[in-house]
């Protein structure tokens, strides 16, 4: 098997890959980096655990078809042969030849799934399931979280805040609610006094599902101040 591997910019500069977590994009590079010489990885959960990625960051790579993943837990990485370009002297055919069998190649380079019924789960096995279409993650996650990180005054842990937001997963009509009760949060008592420094994580905010309060009006006049 080679031990050098490459990344197509055409991909790893593309907008639904910059959109993920870095999290996501680092169990990426990993398992490309781990991945046979035909994009094959077998122990994906083994690889998360040595970076400290989560199951949501496999579940993101799926949903995003970065990776296609098949029943006995194996993994292959989609857009394996537009990264790669092994000379028949290097190159060591893969032994998942039985997941490589349900595999084609699109007129683009790409594996595709050939033609058979899909995965139930959509995921390896022991990771758990995501529906891709409830999760509309380029939509509502990845489009909306930079403006809520933005407004929000105290920038701390963003990536659990990501994980927060995620979770919910706001339409658009719960993002504008959100959004119109952070502004009030921001001139309220409790986030005023004291410099601000009550201010909550972004992420134990969203976690707690604080827009749902009822919140109490600042002193007439005070200015906000908030620490980061």
């Amino acid at each position: 098997m080679a031990e050098k591997r490459m990344f197509a910019k055409t991909i790893i500069d593309s907008d639904a890959f910059i959109d993920m977590p870095v999290s996501s994009r680092l169990l990426y590079y990993d398992l490309g980096m781990r991945a046979d010489d035909d994009g094959f990885v077998n122990s994906p959960k083994k690889i998360m655990r040595m970076i400290g990625a989560t199951d949501d960051d496999i579940k993101l790579l799926i949903a995003k078809k970065f990776i296609i993943p098949f029943e006995s837990g194996i993994v292959v990485i989609k857009h394996w042969r537009i990264n790669n370009y092994l000379r028949g002297d290097r190159y060591k055919g893969t032994t998942y030849t039985k997941e490589k069998s349900l595999l084609q190649i699109d007129d683009k380079g790409a594996y595709t799934l050939n033609g058979i019924p899909k995965i139930e789960s959509g995921i390896p096995t022991g990771i758990p399931s995501v529906n891709p279409d409830k999760v509309s993650i380029d939509k509502n996650i990845y489009s909306h979280f930079p403006l809520f990180w933005e407004r929000y005054p105290k920038k701390l842990a963003k990536r659990d805040a990501e994980r927060a937001f995620a979770k919910i997963n706001p339409d658009e009509k719960l993002f504008n609610l959100i959004l119109e009760k952070l502004e009030l949060y921001k001139q309220s008592e409790a986030w005023l006094k004291d410099g601000g420094q009550f201010i909550p994580y972004p992420a134990t905010w969203l976690n707690g599902r604080r827009w749902e309060d009822e919140i109490t009006p600042a002193i007439q006049g005070k200015k906000a101040r908030y620490v980061n």
